[in-house]
């Protein structure tokens, strides 16, 4: 992979498309993972005006530290980045206590879940809406083409996706490239909105590498019954086919009902 000319390519889209549509700049949530410092740091390359916001709801230390950390480093490179820091816990805990409570525990915990990342995307296109900036989204191709593990108007509500044709392992070696600091390379992936410290590996029941694999089988439309897989390799496919058939509503754009022109007269 020609890690240099995809960054370099990268780069200029995102300084086109902000050119092209008459707005000034790049707002990024950064979460202290190794996604959103990639976007942040390719953003920060175009010259262009770089809004990191780091926007913790009973984050762990640890995350908000890696965020911080990521971001102070941008800083130092970039001349174009500042920093905000939106504290939204009392939000989210005052949200909470207003919302009626729900039986089934892990039913609640995951709609919370979900609030926490639609709380960040309100938070994100306030300063994008008080700047005219372009919120630059932060999945990869596993996570927003693959089994769709994203919020839908959440982490998903964005104005453009630089990195959505790389996959995981891919966008590790740009990071790589760019020199993205030690502790967000060697940090788990995690989408953070537990408030605990489960990986995304402990979500999904299969690492980025193996769900990488499955979906290059189902993009080459290949036949795993003429092929001779491992009993993991098969527990990963069926993983995969679950989370993508089951997300599919997230990948497609809202379903219009159309009215028959009879109707209409």
């Amino acid at each position: 992979m020609q890690t240099k000319a995809i960054i370099d390519h990268i780069t200029e889209w995102l300084r086109s498309y902000c050119e092209h549509n008459g707005q000034h700049g790049f707002v990024v949530g950064v979460s202290g993972g190794i996604d959103s410092a990639l976007t942040s740091a390719l953003c920060a390359r175009t010259g262009l005006p770089t809004l990191c916001v780091e926007m913790p709801i009973h984050q762990a230390t640890s995350q908000v530290a890696r965020a911080q950390e990521h971001i102070a480093w941008l800083m130092q490179r970039h001349p174009n980045v500042r920093m905000e820091v939106v504290q939204l816990t009392p939000v989210f805990d005052n949200l909470m206590a207003a919302l009626p409570p729900f039986a089934d525990k892990a039913v609640m915990e995951l709609a919370l879940a979900n609030t926490r990342a639609r709380l960040r995307m309100t938070t994100l296109y306030y300063f994008a809406g008080l700047l005219r900036y372009v919120v630059a989204g932060t999945g990869n191709k596993v996570e927003d083409f693959g089994i769709g593990f994203f919020t839908k108007y959440g982490d998903g509500g964005v104005d453009l996706s630089p990195i959505a044709d790389l996959t995981k392992t891919e966008v590790y070696a740009l990071a790589h490239e760019l020199g993205i600091i030690d502790s967000i390379m060697r940090a788990k992936p995690t989408d953070g909105l537990w408030g605990d410290d489960r990986s995304d590996e402990d979500q999904i029941g299969a690492s980025y590498p193996e769900l990488e694999w499955a979906m290059e089988l189902r993009e080459r439309d290949a036949n795993p019954v003429t092929m001779q897989l491992t009993p993991r390799q098969r527990e990963v496919l069926a993983i995969f086919d679950r989370r993508k058939a089951a997300n599919a509503h997230k990948m497609t754009m809202p379903q219009v009902c159309m009215i028959p022109p009879e109707l209409k007269h």
